[in-house]
């Protein structure tokens, strides 16, 4: 082979190699930001914009919004959030729950204004969040520390100070495991913490279809059984509730 010939060889070579570095350096860039242009916050705020905008029904929030939960890596959830510097300090009141508001990081494509509200909400052992239903509004809830016994009913209808209730949900949860409401499904809730601690992360969509928010402070414990299954509680002032169900008496 001539100096020619071997020099435009050469030259291929080079430039094919060149070619494919580059292409395997634009791939491993893309796998890096991969999870950045997908993260789950875009995601979580672009379901509740699409919520907001009645692009997709409550039930259906629900399912994604649980699917989301599931999927996101619990480390990553807390290490973005700062979980540990929203704890610290943290006021655990004798009756009920306390909360921190949650602010996420700067993020290409999330405006620093979310669709939706964030918050942790924190207890100790045998506290609660007092059961509840709720108007024009959708939330879901992820355990982030602790077990917490989890009751939901359907809201069948308000009426007199009073709400008919269907139970739905009763068991305990634990980290990682989530649930929602809706004014379609699984309205009413209610968290009794089971551990000597427990938080959860929560998002609230407020003011659904341009109608104020309104929740419902119920008496669970004063039902009044109906022939099909079905209950009739009182609803309750919030003091006069958060007595009565901020802290776990063993009933």
């Amino acid at each position: 082979m001539n100096r020619r010939a071997f020099t435009e060889k050469s030259l291929k070579a080079l430039m094919s190699y060149g070619l494919m570095s580059s292409l395997f350096q634009t791939h491993a860039i893309g796998k890096h930001i991969l999870p950045i242009t997908k993260h789950w916050a875009i995601e979580l705020n672009d379901y509740c914009n699409d919520l907001r905008k009645s692009a997709i029904s409550v039930t259906e929030w629900q399912s994604q919004i649980e699917s989301l939960f599931d999927s996101i890596p619990l480390d990553d959830l807390l290490k973005f959030i700062d979980f540990e510097q929203l704890v610290k300090s943290f006021d655990y009141p004798d009756l009920g729950v306390n909360t921190r508001k949650v602010t996420f990081p700067k993020l290409d494509g999330l405006p620093e204004r979310t669709a939706f509200v964030k918050k942790i909400f924190g207890m100790k052992k045998d506290r609660a969040i007092i059961p509840h239903g709720h108007a024009n509004m959708s939330s879901a809830h992820l355990v982030l520390k602790g077990e917490m016994r989890l009751r939901h009913y359907d809201n069948l209808g308000v009426e007199d100070y009073s709400m008919l209730i269907k139970p739905t949900i009763d068991k305990t949860i634990g980290i990682g495991e989530s649930s929602s409401i809706s004014d379609e499904k699984d309205n009413v809730h209610w968290f009794i913490a089971e551990s000597e601690t427990a938080f959860t992360f929560d998002i609230i969509i407020l003011d659904l279809d341009d109608k104020p928010y309104n929740i419902y402070n119920l008496d669970i414990y004063a039902k009044e059984n109906q022939h099909d299954g079905n209950f009739r509680v009182p609803i309750l002032d919030v003091d006069t509730a958060l007595k009565k169900y901020g802290k776990e008496s063993h009933h």
